[in-house]
């Protein structure tokens, strides 16, 4: 089908034909699915040379699938193969019409945030495994950001198409949807090959929604179940710096008390150190 049938609205999208891909460093291993759906993790090395030269060739290979791939996933939108939704169409065809919406999110952003009455089947979930071959890409992804965005270390379902062709019969018209839009179109790619033909991706993903556009359940607003880490103890992600300017002072002075914290617990941090070293030197002399 070309639209999805509901009883007051006719979904349409002006910008079906352009979508814009972004944030693709939190999304590089989206880019093997097709090519290597088995993904594994590099071995641990000993040498620090070899290590930095491997993840220097590791990173330049994944900016070279990601951009073959961001071109796979335009040209379905483009031919028509998946459809375009916004946020606010997946609600009414969501609420008016029964249509099923997929969550392919992560635990770690379902668990704080979901539709209702939507099916959870996560592409991509966190990676809970500790062993030589996980150490190192948890290390590389806490020093490359996920300190301060939260973002865990994440490993592919390979259960996935399993898991939605025993939920789904093929020919369900099927909205996917994740955080940000990136990991379901990266979904409806797969779906698309194994034989889906009623595909509806959620443009900009449930971030995109407003709070009226979709039922929502969870502790926190859906905007805000794609942050964490650092940033968001601080207050300092773009969700929280919309909502500063509708709430007001009251909400940003819990995050300016938050940062004060922090900087008196590094500056005694730093002079207890200082202290700790002296005391040491005197030792040493006496």
């Amino acid at each position: 089908m070309e639209a999805l049938s509901l009883p007051t609205n006719s979904l349409t999208n002006s910008n079906a034909k352009y979508i814009s891909l972004s944030a693709v460093t939190n999304y590089a291993s989206l880019s093997s699915l097709q090519l290597n759906p088995s993904y594994t993790t590099r071995p641990l090395t000993l040498s620090v040379v070899r290590v930095r030269a491997e993840s220097e060739d590791y990173e330049l290979k994944q900016m070279r699938d990601m951009a073959a791939a961001r071109k796979r996933w335009e040209a379905l939108v483009r031919d028509g193969k998946v459809k375009v939704l916004t946020p606010r169409e997946a609600g009414y065809a969501v609420q008016l019409s029964n249509k099923p919406l997929l969550d392919v999110r992560p635990s770690n952003e379902h668990n704080k945030a979901w539709v209702r009455a939507s099916t959870w089947i996560p592409i991509f979930d966190v990676d809970y495994k500790l062993d030589v071959g996980t150490i190192p890409t948890k290390i590389t992804n806490f020093v490359m950001g996920g300190w301060w965005s939260g973002m865990p270390t994440l490993s592919y379902d390979s259960q996935f198409l399993a898991k939605v062709v025993e939920k789904f019969p093929k020919d369900t018209e099927l909205i996917v949807a994740c955080q940000k839009g990136l990991r379901s179109l990266a979904a409806c790619e797969l779906l698309y090959n194994a034989g889906y033909k009623n595909l509806f991706w959620v443009q900009g993903g449930l971030e995109a929604a407003e709070e009226e556009d979709l039922i929502v359940e969870g502790p926190v607003p859906l905007k805000f179940a794609g942050i964490g880490g650092v940033s968001e103890f601080l207050g300092w992600t773009d969700q929280q710096r919309a909502a500063a300017a509708k709430e007001g002072w009251g909400y940003r002075l819990v995050f300016s008390a938050r940062l004060l914290g922090v900087i008196l617990v590094g500056d005694a941090l730093f002079i207890g150190a200082q202290q700790i070293g002296r005391y040491l030197q005197d030792i040493r002399t006496h």
